[in-house]
Formats: structure tokens, sequence, C-alpha cells
């Protein structure tokens, strides 16, 4: 049982706390922009690659980089927003979606323009689990991440619920229209999405190079699963995100326990095609998410 523990269960939540915090951003930008947003992976990966700047430049840990990194996110997102989404604003939705096809592209391109192909790291040596908690075998980095995340959650939630942009946002989600009618500053509450998004997304992909490597392709690689998770938890709904997120990671997780003989129940290199099957299964029989969110 202790394998079981130390091996896949730890491993699932960590990963799921990771697509947790990618698909909270996916569900809002939905639910008020109303587009899916492809470029999400990418700005994971800025995000990523702007802590790792900050590290090289100044030598601190990832954690204390991670700052740096959110406002570097938030500030493109608004940018992208600026110049490649507001003039579409009124135009059918696959426009939109198309454009953040483009987008995806050039912030990705743009990261190995700057920092190159070549996988980096924040930190160098291998860790080892931390003693104080055996038998558990959970390493400090396990720590990080799933704290980082918890907070991270815990701030979304009370901006949502204890604050006046919280609930126009809450309120444009549910109805836009009338959320115009009643005085709402529509623009603002949009680039405050953005920032949300963009912050949740930086966070993202800070904390997977922590737990891996930064490479280039690490935010396109996990946008199946994020978008999977959102979809599961139900669009539009950042508390659905959050259980979508945590029940992908541990899906994966536990598909490769060798459940009958030694072999793993399925392959791991399969692990994406899990999340895949889980979006198209939830699609089919609960398009509107766990939670009873927007239909895609």
């Amino acid at each position: 049982m202790i394998d079981f523990i130390n091996n896949y269960l730890i491993a699932g939540l960590v990963l799921g706390s990771i697509y947790a915090l990618g698909a909270i951003g996916i569900s809002m930008i939905y639910s008020i922009l109303r587009f899916a947003h492809f470029a999400h992976g990418d700005l994971m990966t800025f995000g990523a690659y702007a802590a790792l700047a900050v590290v090289t430049a100044m030598g601190w840990p990832a954690l204390a980089a991670l700052p740096f990194a959110l406002i570097a996110a938030a500030v493109v997102a608004l940018f992208v927003d600026r110049y490649a989404y507001r003039p579409f604003r009124k135009s059918r939705p696959i426009v939109v979606v198309i454009a953040s096809f483009g987008v995806a592209l050039m912030i990705r391109s743009g990261v190995m323009l700057i920092w190159g192909v070549q996988p980096e790291s924040y930190a160098s040596g291998i860790q080892s689990a931390l003693e104080s908690l055996e038998p558990l075998r959970i390493l400090p980095k396990h720590l990080v991440i799933f704290g980082t995340a918890v907070v991270l959650m815990t701030a979304m939630h009370l901006l949502l619920t204890r604050t006046k942009i919280g609930k126009a946002m809450r309120a444009m989600s549910d109805d836009p229209d009338l959320a115009r009618i009643t005085g709402i500053a529509t623009e603002r509450v949009i680039a405050w999405t953005w920032v949300v998004g963009a912050v949740l997304a930086g966070a993202a992909g800070v904390l997977t190079a922590v737990d891996t490597q930064v490479i280039p392709d690490m935010g396109w690689n996990l946008l199946l699963p994020i978008f999977a998770a959102a979809i599961l938890g139900g669009l539009g709904r950042p508390y659905g995100a959050v259980l979508g997120g945590l029940v992908i990671g541990m899906v994966e997780e536990l598909s490769s326990y060798p459940l009958f003989g030694d072999d793993p129940l399925v392959s791991p290199g399969y692990k994406t095609g899990i999340a895949f099957a889980v979006m198209v299964v939830m699609l089919i029989w609960r398009p509107q998410g766990l939670l009873k969110g927007r239909i895609l």
C-alpha cells in the first residue's frame, strides 16, 4: 500500500494540482470571452522561462522567481488581448480560436528565439525525500508544488467571492448582455480575466518546470490534459476546473498501476491518451461537465 501511495497517489495529486491551475484559466476565459484559448499552454511556457531568466540572472530559487514570472505572463496576456483578440471581439468565436493558434505559435517561437531549444532546469542535482515524513516518499518540490497551488486556488476563491471585480466576473460569466446593461465595465472585467488566467497559467508552467524541466513545448504538451480537466469539471466553473484537474491527474497516474500482474495497466506513454479518452467520454455522456458548466 505504501508503494501505491508513494509511486502513484502522490504523483497524481501533484500532477492534478498543476492541471487544476491551468484549467481554471481555460474555464474562466471561455466563460467570459466565449472562446477556447489554445495559446494558454504557451503562456504557461512563457511563465516558466520568465522564472528561468530570474533564476539564472539572480541565482534565486524558483519559488522566489515566481512573482516575476506571474507578472510577465500577465503583461503578455494583456498585450495579446489588446492587439490580437480585441479587434475580433465581435467576430464569430472560431475567428478568435484561430487567432489563438497564431498567438501560440508566436509565443513559442519567441521563447525558442530568446532561450533556445535545449532543456533547462531551475536547480541541479537530485532531491532526496523528506526523512521526517517517512515512510512516505515526499520530495521537497512536491510540497512546494502542492502548497503553491493551494495558495493560488485560495486566492482565486477569495477574489471571486469577496471582491467587486470577482463578483463582476461572475455576473458577466452568467449573462454578458445583462452585465453590460447594469453598467459593469466589461473591458475592465475582461482585462482582469486575462490577468487571473495568465497568473494561474504562469504558475502552472513554473511548477511544471520545478517538477520536471523547462522545454519550449512543455505548455503545448499540457494543453490537452488541462482542456480535459476544464471540460470534465464544467466550462465556466472554476471550482469544477480544480476538481477536473485533480481527477485527470490522478487518472493519468493510476492508469499505469500494475493492477493485474507486474505490467502497467496502461503504458505510461499513453497517459495523454487517457486524458483525451476522459474528455471524449465526458463530451458524449455529460457535455456540461460534473458541475454543469457551459457546453463547448
